[in-house]
């Protein structure tokens, strides 16, 4: 007998973007607590969340390593350099357990830095799902189209942080 439910089953990519929030819970810096998670064929084969590298000192243990930098267009941000980005965590554990990424959909909080836009091309992503997009991501997203990786932004949210 066919039950007649009014639950909305979440799409992929909304279950794959709200298992990367979840894991984002285990940040351990309070200026980005997000998580990534990294998808093939509909299977995570990695995840990774914001936080110092093994061994190191965490942001909300001894506070934030800030540094300023001078934009492009001159205008000066401040940047905790204390932890790796939860998309570098995601990328760096599937290679120490020998996951290849060739292929896959990374999951992330917004869109990536230029630094892990690099990372992900080198490693061979193949799409990227932002919840939201970066302030800072004009470079990156014109990396990503010349590599051919897609990327898609599933709402138009700009993330920001906060001065600490």
């Amino acid at each position: 007998m066919k039950k007649n439910s009014k639950y909305q089953r979440p799409s992929w990519d909304e279950y794959f973007i709200g298992m990367a929030n979840y894991v984002g819970t285990r940040a351990t810096c309070d200026r980005g607590r997000s998580g990534c998670v990294i998808v093939r064929e509909k299977r995570v084969i990695s995840t990774g969340y914001v936080g110092s590298p093994p061994g190191l000192p965490h942001c909300d243990e001894v506070g934030h390593d800030m540094h300023m930098v001078i934009n492009e267009d001159g205008t000066k941000s401040e940047h905790c350099i204390r932890t790796i980005h939860a998309e570098q965590n995601a990328m760096i554990q599937a290679a120490r357990f020998g996951v290849p990424l060739e292929g896959a959909t990374i999951y992330c909080k917004m869109v990536l830095c230029h630094v892990c836009a690099k990372l992900a091309i080198t490693a061979g992503i193949k799409r990227v799902v932002a919840e939201m997009d970066y302030h800072a991501s004009a470079r990156s997203k014109e990396m990503l189209k010349r590599a051919g990786v897609k990327l898609e932004i599933l709402n138009k949210k700009v993330e920001k942080y906060s001065k600490q």
